[in-house]
């Protein structure tokens, strides 16, 4: 059971909300800036073969789902002087930050134990962000009870995710020029020390500002791992969420993976590639200021629908417009798709504070169940689904070349050269991505009806 009183003595103060945003941020940073541009360091700047780069990085995706469950397990399991999930933050983040710095710097090796060495120090990254990171997600349920509460740490986590994003993508190629003087390994590997010490000042102010207020009363020694799974798996509200989630994501990795052939291959206008892939970190950095306040309104559940449908008729509207002549303003000559476009990245973005908070919700709804909380090991899903995204984006890249191909034999064909109507359809039914987060909530969140236990936990409607 957990001691919920610890939860009851007040809202949070914002220096705590935004420590923990700091806490998405000091993570995801040096993340975000191995895997957009890991495989151009190593296949370029390093001359590893592209092959078995990827090879690299696939095993390693692959051991993260192995990984991410059973670091979620050690946090259930954990008990000391400084609660279950701080010791994490402390622990892992100085070794988070050499490792991030030592990908960046592979030795004048033989090809082979570069390649070795590429593959010990990405997994090593991927573990320590594992035992970081997850933590980090099952802290919220333990700092606060309160939903309105957990939408604001939400919003905060988004606007540290979306720093993280800019960051770790946009402005890194502009540092590595500045940096390094026309020497693109040394100018990642000074970048890498500049992320690496802002990550470490933002986890630093996690372990100092953010800690946990709801404590689970349940001894450790009775934890056992088969059951808590089929009790994870028996979670209604949690299996919603995982796939909420991962539909997020996936969604997210998309759009970012397939923007650049949009704008080159569709829209015939390569200059628009780096307006619009800002523009999806711009709208989640937008969408972390607005949600909170319409989600804690309409409800997480409600207001998240509403988005995904307002996002379906943007889309709509976008592939209205792929081929309108372009809006003369002054000596620019603007694509009207963007307005749209950024409407769209904004709507959906909305959601993902939704999902930060679902996430903290499954962990009252497990104790509603089965009596005990288990946030580590429910956790562990939010960190496979953001994987899970990436290594989608990473696909996306793969597929292009064939889109491209498809293009072009379409053109040849004497018919305009436009996308393929099964993967952007003009009209007709929407597509089954957009549409599959809606039921997957409308179908599925039980805290919509929650059970009568949960009731007296959370009464407010706003689940």
């Amino acid at each position: 059971m957990a001691d919920r009183s610890a939860g009851m003595v007040g809202r949070l103060s914002l220096a705590k909300r935004a420590s923990y945003g700091f806490g998405d941020f000091g993570y995801s940073l040096a993340y975000n800036m191995a895997g957009a541009f890991l495989l151009y360091y190593y296949t370029t700047v390093v001359g590893l073969p592209a092959a078995a780069v990827g090879t690299i990085f696939l095993v390693a995706r692959l051991l993260d789902a192995v990984i991410d469950p059973l670091v979620g397990i050690a946090v259930d399991k954990t008990r000391s002087r400084w609660g279950r999930t701080r010791p994490y933050f402390l622990f892992t983040a100085v070794p988070y930050v050499l490792v991030f710095i030592a990908t960046f710097h592979v030795p004048q090796w033989s090809e082979g134990a570069q390649l070795l060495y590429a593959f010990l120090t990405f997994k090593a990254l991927g573990i320590i962000m594992s035992a970081g990171s997850i933590p980090y997600t099952a802290l919220m349920p333990m700092m606060t009870d309160d939903p309105a509460d957990r939408l604001r740490l939400g919003g905060w986590r988004s606007i540290g995710t979306s720093v993280g994003v800019i960051l770790g993508t946009a402005a890194t190629m502009p540092l590595v020029g500045a940096l390094g003087g026309g020497n693109e390994a040394a100018g990642f590997l000074r970048t890498a020390f500049l992320f690496g010490a802002l990550s470490l000042l933002a986890l630093a102010m996690l372990f100092r500002n953010c800690r946990e207020r709801i404590a689970d009363t349940a001894a450790p020694e009775a934890f056992r791992v088969l059951p808590a799974i089929g009790q994870m798996l028996g979670n209604r509200a949690w299996a919603v969420c995982f796939g909420f989630c991962l539909l997020y994501f996936v969604r997210f990795g998309a759009m970012l993976g397939l923007t650049i052939f949009y704008a080159k291959d569709v829209l015939q206008k390569p200059w628009l590639i780096p307006v619009m892939l800002p523009m999806v970190s711009g709208g989640l950095l937008i969408a972390a200021f607005i949600a909170p306040p319409i989600l804690a309104r309409t409800g997480i559940r409600r207001g998240c629908i509403g988005a995904i449908l307002l996002a379906l008729v943007l889309l709509t509207a976008m592939a209205g417009l792929d081929h309108a002549p372009d809006v003369e303003i002054g000596s620019l000559a603007v694509p009207p798709l963007l307005l749209p476009y950024l409407a769209f990245s904004i709507v959906t973005s909305v959601t993902i504070t939704g999902i930060f908070s679902m996430a903290a919700a499954t962990a009252d709804y497990h104790q509603a169940l089965f009596g005990v909380r288990h946030e580590g090991l429910l956790s562990s899903g939010i960190s496979t689904s953001t994987k899970v995204g990436m290594a989608v984006r990473q696909f996306a890249r793969r597929l292009r070349p064939r889109l491209r191909w498809l293009c072009a034999r379409c053109g040849k064909r004497g018919r305009p050269q436009r996308y393929p109507q099964r993967l952007f359809p003009r009209r007709g039914r929407p597509p089954r991505r957009a549409g599959g987060h809606r039921l997957v909530l409308a179908d599925g969140w039980p805290l919509a009806r929650p059970v009568r236990r949960f009731r007296r936990l959370t009464s407010d409607g706003n689940y």
